[in-house]
């Protein structure tokens, strides 16, 4: 039977015909590899160099590696993050004609590692709760939409920054299935082999002595799932706000700062009976949000300020007729930023004479009246707008009541 290459790309066949297909993994010299670190896996699984790419070579049967295939196609088709399909290549023979077994090629996803190399070193506590909350990302965008892992464990899972973000991506779909809604019944089985899997891989290296005192197995597993829990109902249960009501959306991605996370993306559908919103998660490093609005904007604020005036921009261009995240035709993401700038952050900062300012710069005085919209919109149960909260921030808080604390809303 002659080699078959099925690609996602005319040009991988040309690049992949330079290895030697004719070798079982296990054998491949050492010039044709790559030493990257690998987590456990029931397959040979070998990192090698083709051309300009890093892929990642499979050995399993066709049946499998052809469905596994198809799934990560579907997924990529869905947006979900997980590594790429190239190639599943059928048809191996070794020298003596005895065959060999297909394999499925992907493209290593770079600067990722296991997740499970990462328990190996010594992590900070902050670093290790980003890792809980991009791993209960990632199940909870799987099962969103209708995909069950049936396999989630450490060594499935790649672990990446990316410009600040932390992200967890799917390695091995090979136990996969897609449907198009997953029952509860169905999540909370995946969540239960994802708990399972993940305390005992860290049980594991526990024994073995690589994992760090401070990590408990049980306890990491166990609060995986509840972030997932805490993030699925936030991001889930329906909300259809009075059209207007801005400051009820703003407390929902307080809800979700609180849990950890921040906004991706927000999408508003303007219908008859109300605004219904949409979130799409993500967890990001230290100094994110400062980077990311001194990128959109231009302004160059602390991070808690970057942060509140992010979420802000990203509210009022949901709002904006040309706002399409993902349509080519749409607004750029840079463009509505620097609209925002000029049609409604520097009015609003100019609204606060200099004399009162003090010596707050731009960016603290816009969060200061961002706050006290919110409070006074909670307090009246429907939004004020900025208008209407300038004028009693000039009267209430400035300039006899700088530093008189405000009360909070409940």
């Amino acid at each position: 039977m002659a080699l078959q290459i099925s690609a996602t790309n005319p040009e991988h066949p040309a690049l992949l015909l330079e290895l030697p297909w004719q070798l079982p993994l296990e054998q491949w010299p050492e010039e044709y590899l790559v030493p990257l670190p690998r987590g456990i896996s029931r397959h040979v699984v070998r990192y090698a160099r083709a051309g300009d790419e890093v892929i990642a070579v499979k050995e399993l049967a066709e049946r499998p590696a052809l469905r596994e295939y198809q799934l990560l196609r579907d997924l990529d088709r869905l947006a979900i993050p997980a590594v790429d399909p190239l190639a599943v290549i059928t048809g191996r023979t070794d020298a003596a004609g005895a065959a060999l077994e297909p394999v499925l090629v992907t493209r290593h996803l770079g600067g990722s590692q296991p997740y499970r190399s990462m328990f190996e070193t010594t992590l900070r506590p902050a670093t290790m709760h980003r890792l809980m909350d991009a791993l209960a990302v990632l199940l909870v965008r799987l099962h969103l939409a209708g995909f069950a892992w049936g396999d989630c464990s450490l060594s499935n899972t790649l672990f990446r920054r990316d410009a600040g973000a932390y992200a967890a991506y799917l390695v091995d779909a090979e136990t996969g299935e897609l449907h198009p809604r997953l029952s509860p019944g169905q999540r909370d089985y995946d969540l239960d082999l994802a708990r399972v899997n993940i305390s005992g891989e860290l049980l594991d290296l526990e024994a073995s002595g690589a994992l760090h005192p401070s990590v408990d197995p049980v306890d990491f597993g166990t609060e995986i799932c509840a972030r997932y829990r805490s993030l699925w109902e936030e991001l889930t249960r329906t909300s259809v706000y009075p059209a207007g009501k801005y400051h009820y959306i703003e407390r929902r991605i307080r809800r979700l700062n609180d849990l950890g996370f921040d906004v991706a993306e927000m999408q508003i559908e303007h219908a008859s009976n109300g605004d219904a919103v949409t979130f799409v998660p993500k967890v990001v490093d230290a100094g994110h949000h400062q980077r990311q609005l001194l990128r959109l904007t231009g302004l160059d604020a602390e991070e808690n300020q970057a942060r509140r005036l992010l979420n802000d921009l990203e509210s009022w261009m949901a709002t904006q007729d040309d706002y399409a995240p993902g349509d080519p035709l749409g607004a750029r993401p840079e463009v509505l930023a620097h609209r925002w700038v000029r049609e409604v952050f520097r009015p609003t900062v100019r609204a606060v004479p200099l004399e009162l300012r003090g010596a707050m710069d731009p960016a603290e005085i816009y969060h200061e009246l961002l706050e006290h919209r919110w409070y006074l919109s909670e307090r009246a149960q429907h939004d004020i707008g900025l208008g209407t909260a300038v004028e009693d921030y000039l009267v209430t808080i400035l300039p006899g009541a700088r530093g008189t604390p405000r009360p909070t809303a409940d």
